[in-house]
């Protein structure tokens, strides 16, 4: 007689948290998209003033302002959309952390050397008028927020609903396929004499 055992419970599909995992993936994915491509639209219309709003920041010599000026538009909206079709979501999403992270920098170094400017994050930007206070406490957490939402969706690709997925370019395979947990190794035999 042989009897088949394997050495992992199996745990109903509800008890599970590998079936949650790409729910919030997608859901951290298509967040981070909205805020990207709303940010991007908010300035591409307006280069000279998205220009303006990283030359306020006095990081970057103006030649490279100019250009990431310029650029950052772009790049958002181009990163934004890849990340709702889901399409390179690992590149996609360590991109947006790499962007929110050089935002909460940019902003905190504002911050400290006592600039009072807007962050220029949903377009505009530059000096401040009189009489208005920044919000970079508020800029800092809500960026560092959307850099979190970067990690997931980079650590955790590609969720739901993604082109990655139908088109084959996921890595092997992913921690929360559908499959029920252990059942794609093979039991082990046990004699029984």
């Amino acid at each position: 007689m042989v009897l088949v055992t394997s050495d992992k419970p199996v745990l109903p599909r509800s008890h599970s948290a590998s079936s949650t995992l790409p729910w919030v993936t997608t859901v951290s994915r298509l967040v981070l998209a909205g805020v990207l491509i709303v940010a991007g639209w908010g300035k591409i219309g307006t280069p000279v003033l998205s220009v303006q709003a990283v030359k306020a920041y006095e990081l970057l010599p103006d030649s490279l302002a100019t250009v990431v000026g310029y650029g950052l538009p772009i790049l958002e909206i181009v990163i934004g959309v890849l990340l709702v079709v889901g399409l390179l979501t690992r590149v996609a999403g360590i991109i947006s952390a790499l962007l929110m992270l050089a935002f909460v920098i940019g902003i905190a170094s504002a911050w400290a050397r006592g600039l009072r400017i807007d962050c220029g994050c949903f377009g505009g930007g530059g000096q401040l008028k009189a009489g208005v206070e920044p919000d970079y406490l508020i800029d800092i957490l809500r960026d560092a927020g959307f850099f979190a939402l970067g990690v997931v969706v980079a650590w955790f690709p590609p969720g739901r609903f993604a082109l990655d997925s139908a088109l084959g370019l996921t890595s092997g395979r992913e921690p929360y396929d559908d499959d029920i947990e252990g059942d794609d190794e093979k039991p082990y035999e046990k004699e029984n004499h």
